[in-house]
Parts: structure tokens; sequence; C-alpha cells
């Protein structure tokens, strides 16, 4: 059964320094491309950052570009998504997403359509 368990969210001082972890099991992804996504109340799901499976190329969104960093851990199964200086505007339910497609240049990792297999999420809060 694959799973993608999400950890690391709760409340956070703006500025302060926050890390959120995905863990994976079920098949092996290390040639998934691995995605945050988040989902503010109100709002749609929307593109964070994203890890390409082939060549470790790494996207972001441009309101965190600078602030957050995507990174895996293939031995240990694990995707983290760094977040230094954290606005309140971060604040949401954040999502890790893998997918896999074997020309995976070929696709726009920010489509959330392109992700096969989805974890429930975790709640980050930021207050100012």
């Amino acid at each position: 059964q694959v799973q993608l368990v999400e950890s690391g969210g709760g409340l956070v001082q703006a500025g302060a320094s926050l890390r959120l972890s995905c863990a994976t099991s079920g098949r092996t992804f290390s040639s998934y491309t691995m995605g945050w996504f988040r989902q503010a109340p109100g709002k749609e799901r929307e593109f964070v950052a994203a890890l390409r499976g082939s060549d470790r190329i790494t996207f972001y969104a441009d309101s965190v570009k600078g602030r957050f960093t995507i990174s895996r851990d293939n031995a240990e199964n694990l995707v983290y998504l760094q977040m230094n200086i954290p606005k309140s505007e971060d604040t949401a339910v954040y999502y890790c997403a893998a997918g896999y497609r074997p020309r995976d240049r070929d696709y726009q990792w920010s489509n959330l359509r392109n992700y096969d297999y989805w974890g429930q999420g975790t709640q980050v809060t930021v207050s100012s």
C-alpha cells in the first residue's frame, strides 16, 4: 500500500524556521518527482515546490522562492520542505505528492494533475 505521511507542521512565529517531512512507503519513489502543495481556507490547492525525479532539478513558486527549500533523502525514503522566514500568508495545510512520468522533463510539475499519490496534509500556522 502506497503511503505518503506528512509531519512537522504546527504553530510557528513569523521569521522562525520549520521543517516539514514526508515519509514514503509502499514502493520505491527514487524516480518519482516529489512535490509540496498547500491549501489555505477558502482557496484552491497551490503549488509550493517540486524536485524532479530524473535530474533532481528543483522548482519553486515565486511566493516562496529564496525562503523554502525542497530536498529528499532516498536512503530514508523522506522528502523535506525547509521553511525559512515564514510569513502569515504561508498559513495553510501542506501536502506532499509524488508523480511519475517516463519523460518527466516534458511536464509542468507545478500542475497538481501530474501527481499520482498524495498525503493527508499537515497544518502550518504562522503567527505574526
